[in-house]
């Protein structure tokens, strides 16, 4: 579910606390050691995700945020802000020649570049949250 996030927006509120869970408390955050990502660069994206007048830049940046049921994946086209809503049970997530984030047939591809490296510890810490809440076990090593 893609929301533009640009301004404040009460139904994008309402939706990703009803679908992902409220944000963590602070206490929550220093105890997980953040929920935030840095930011990712953006190689590619699937036609569903791409905002209606995607402005040619070089570079798109996006981040990921941690929330109890799912993640949101928060990325700019110019000055506005679009909020895009996951939940952990269709989160798929590829690590190939590109990062990426795959849920209901739409994807977003990111560059494995510095920015993906300074990142490293948060996917894991995403990874963990998901098998976490799935209650995956059988992943453990």
């Amino acid at each position: 579910m893609i929301f533009n996030t640009s301004h404040t927006n009460q139904k994008f509120t309402e939706e990703s606390n009803d679908i992902l869970g409220k944000a963590f408390s602070l206490f929550e955050k220093i105890k997980m050691g953040g929920v935030g990502s840095s930011r990712f660069v953006v190689k590619e994206w699937s036609a569903h995700l791409l905002p209606n007048k995607l402005q040619k830049v070089a570079m798109h940046y996006a981040n990921i945020e941690l929330r109890p049921k799912g993640i949101m994946v928060h990325f700019t086209n110019g000055l506005e802000r679009y909020s895009w809503i996951i939940t952990y049970y269709r989160l798929v997530v590829y690590n190939a020649q590109t990062f990426s984030i795959h849920a209901d047939g739409h994807f977003i591809k990111f560059r494995k570049n510095k920015n993906y490296q300074n990142n490293k510890k948060f996917i894991n810490k995403m990874i963990d949250c998901k098998n976490i809440f799935l209650n995956l076990s059988y992943y453990d090593g």
